[in-house]
């Protein structure tokens, strides 16, 4: 979050002033992009993968919707929403980060999925669309790594047109306190030494371990929802609240 001045925001623990923390989170993931997947598959034992089929299945995306990723990476929701959508659907994978973006474009050609998904370098925080374009936002993994996020959730509403949801899937706080406190350990311990072993990078993971705990939690980003305009806003955990998926929609 940023101050209440909005000068200074957290880079993880750090405090830093709110205009350096975009470039710095472009270099973190420019350092991490290759071996991103990789280490999301060690990371999280796989699991990543059932959270996003959940959050894609939450997300209620039909035939012929129009949707936004946000934060779209290596594409690993783009490849669930694009047979959603279908043919008559399309699918605008954005990512202010253009390491990650090339990325995601390369895996998911080479998986065959390109007929109904385009590519924009784009701040979650300025989108470049125009009102009421998408049926449904969605954004994993990526809301704690911006700098105003009342402003990319207002602009996420910006975009939406009326009805259409927002399904933004995130680290949040475990609800269960044995739980917490083997996720601390771990997060702490283990992955930057899996950082260091596989990615060559033990900073960037202590960072992004440290971004999961200065994130709002669920009762909180809910609230940020509904403070930006969202209607019907509510979010279910999963993993004990490891991860939340969260919704709202735009009356």
């Amino acid at each position: 979050m940023t101050s209440g001045d909005g000068r200074f925001t957290h880079f993880g623990f750090e405090k830093v002033a709110a205009a350096e923390k975009a470039g710095r989170v472009r270099r973190v993931f420019d350092s991490v992009a290759d071996r991103y997947d990789v280490m999301n598959d060690l990371m999280s034992f796989g699991i990543h993968r059932l959270w996003k089929r959940a959050a894609v299945a939450w997300a209620g995306v039909h035939p012929g919707d129009h949707v936004l990723d946000l934060a779209a990476g290596t594409g690993d929701l783009c490849a669930l929403l694009a047979p959603r959508v279908g043919d008559d659907g399309l699918i605008v994978a954005a990512d202010i980060n253009d390491a990650m973006l090339r990325r995601g474009r390369d895996r998911l050609l080479d998986a065959g999925i390109a007929h109904n998904i385009v590519y924009a370098l784009a701040d979650a925080e300025e989108l470049p669309f125009a009102d009421d374009s998408f049926a449904c936002v969605t954004m994993a993994f990526g809301l704690r790594n911006v700098t105003r996020k009342e402003a990319a959730l207002a602009a996420i509403l910006r975009v939406l047109k009326p009805g259409g949801a927002a399904l933004i899937l995130e680290f949040s706080k475990p609800v269960l306190p044995g739980v917490r406190r083997l996720y601390d350990a771990y997060s702490f311990n283990v992955l930057p030494i899996l950082g260091r072993m596989v990615a060559g990078d033990d900073k960037s993971y202590r960072y992004l371990a440290e971004s999961i705990r200065v994130h709002p939690d669920q009762a909180e980003l809910q609230a940020m929802m509904e403070g930006a305009g969202f209607t019907h806003c509510d979010y279910l955990n999963l993993s004990a609240g490891i991860v939340a998926m969260h919704r709202g929609f735009k009356a």
